[in-house]
């Protein structure tokens, strides 16, 4: 089973990003996508999550309304599109699976496999 995440750059404030996760070695359609991100000095945080069948979608207050997670299952594939990006959006972000996707930002804890980060800088 393996995740990879990608799509991390340098952005200025106000641009944006889109993150993808792409997995391989099992059946990603079947199960929810998770995304998380860690500042530095900082715990883990969810972001956003999405359903297997897309049914449910969920955010964190502080990236609503500026980000949309999505997925392809054909691809095998999720993504997170990220705009209106601020300097307090610098962390590395991970995706991740085996885990609930519910009407609240994901809980790290409750996910059991994780893909390697990708950095995404928001400065000027």
């Amino acid at each position: 089973v393996q995740l990879q995440a990608s799509g991390g750059g340098l952005v200025q404030p106000g641009g944006y990003l889109r993150l993808s996760c792409e997995g391989s070695g099992f059946g990603m359609p079947n199960f929810a996508i998770g995304w998380f991100r860690q500042a530095p000095g900082k715990e883990r945080e969810g972001v956003s999550c999405i359903s297997n069948h897309v049914e449910i979608t969920a955010y964190a207050d502080s990236v609503k309304g500026r980000s949309t997670v999505s997925r392809d299952n054909a691809k095998n594939t999720a993504y997170l599109q990220m705009n209106s990006l601020k300097p307090e959006d610098t962390a590395v972000y991970y995706c991740a699976t085996f885990g609930p996707c519910l009407v609240t930002a994901p809980e790290p804890d409750l996910f059991d496999t994780w893909g390697q980060g990708t950095q995404v800088t928001v400065s000027s």
